[in-house]
C-alpha cells in the first residue's frame, strides 16, 4: 500500500531544494578567489613609498644644478689648459726659430759681403763665382722667409729706436732729422719679436 504524502512536508522539502540550488547557482568556481571584494591596501605602506619617492626627486632636484655647474667649470679649464699648452709650444718654437737664426746670420751676412765684393770685381758679366754666392743667399732668404723671418732695410723711414741701431748721424740737405739715409746691416725680425735691430745712418 503507497505511502500518503504530507503536503506540508513536500512544500518543506521543494522550498530546502530550491534554496540549495540558489546557493549553488551564487558560489563561485572551485579554487576562484571572489571578486566582489578586494584584498584590503596597506596605506600607511603606501604613503611610505610615496613620500620616499618625493624625498629622492627632490634631492635630485637639489643637487642637478652642481653637476652642471661641475661641468661647466671642468669644460672651461681643459679649455684654458688647451689655450696655455697651445701658447707654450708656440713660444718655445719661436724660441727655437729665433736661435737658429741668430747663428745663421753672421754666415748670411759674409755672403752678402762676399757677393758685393764679387760684383764689383774687374771683369765682363757675372763670373761663375757670383752666380753661385747670390744662389745659396736667394736659398738660405727663402728658407727664413719660409718659416717667418722677415728681412728689414728701412732706408728712408722714420727711426725707431726699437728696431733700429743708430751707428751714426749725418746731415742730408733736403731730408729731415730722425730719417734713415743708409742701412749699414739689415735687421730681421719673427713676428714682432726683434731678432737683431738693423744698423743705420740717420739723418740729423
Amino acid at each position: 500500500m503507497a505511502e500518503q504524502t504530507n503536503p506540508e512536508a513536500a512544500a518543506a522539502q521543494a522550498a530546502a531544494a530550491e534554496d540549495a540550488a540558489a546557493q549553488a547557482q551564487d558560489a563561485p568556481p572551485a579554487g576562484e578567489v571572489p571578486t566582489t571584494e578586494e584584498a584590503p591596501v596597506d596605506s600607511a605602506e603606501e604613503a611610505q613609498e610615496v613620500d620616499a619617492e618625493a624625498e629622492a626627486e627632490e634631492a635630485e632636484a637639489e643637487l642637478a644644478p652642481d653637476y652642471k655647474d661641475q661641468y661647466l667649470r671642468a669644460v672651461a679649464e681643459a679649455d684654458n689648459v688647451r689655450k696655455r699648452a697651445r701658447r707654450d709650444v708656440a713660444a718655445a718654437e719661436a724660441r727655437g726659430i729665433g736661435k737658429l737664426v741668430r747663428e745663421l746670420l753672421p754666415a748670411l751676412d759674409n755672403l752678402d759681403r762676399a757677393l758685393v765684393a764679387a760684383e764689383t770685381a774687374e771683369g765682363p758679366g757675372d763670373h761663375h763665382l757670383t752666380h753661385g754666392i747670390r744662389l745659396v743667399q736667394q736659398e738660405l732668404a727663402g728658407a727664413l722667409t719660409r718659416v717667418g723671418i722677415v728681412a728689414e732695410s728701412p732706408k728712408g723711414e722714420p727711426f725707431d729706436p726699437h728696431r733700429h741701431e743708430a751707428i751714426a748721424q749725418a746731415p742730408v740737405e733736403g731730408t729731415e732729422a730722425g730719417i734713415v739715409v743708409e742701412v749699414y746691416q739689415p735687421g730681421y725680425r719673427y713676428d714682432e719679436t726683434i731678432l737683431r735691430a738693423a744698423k743705420v745712418v740717420v739723418s740729423a
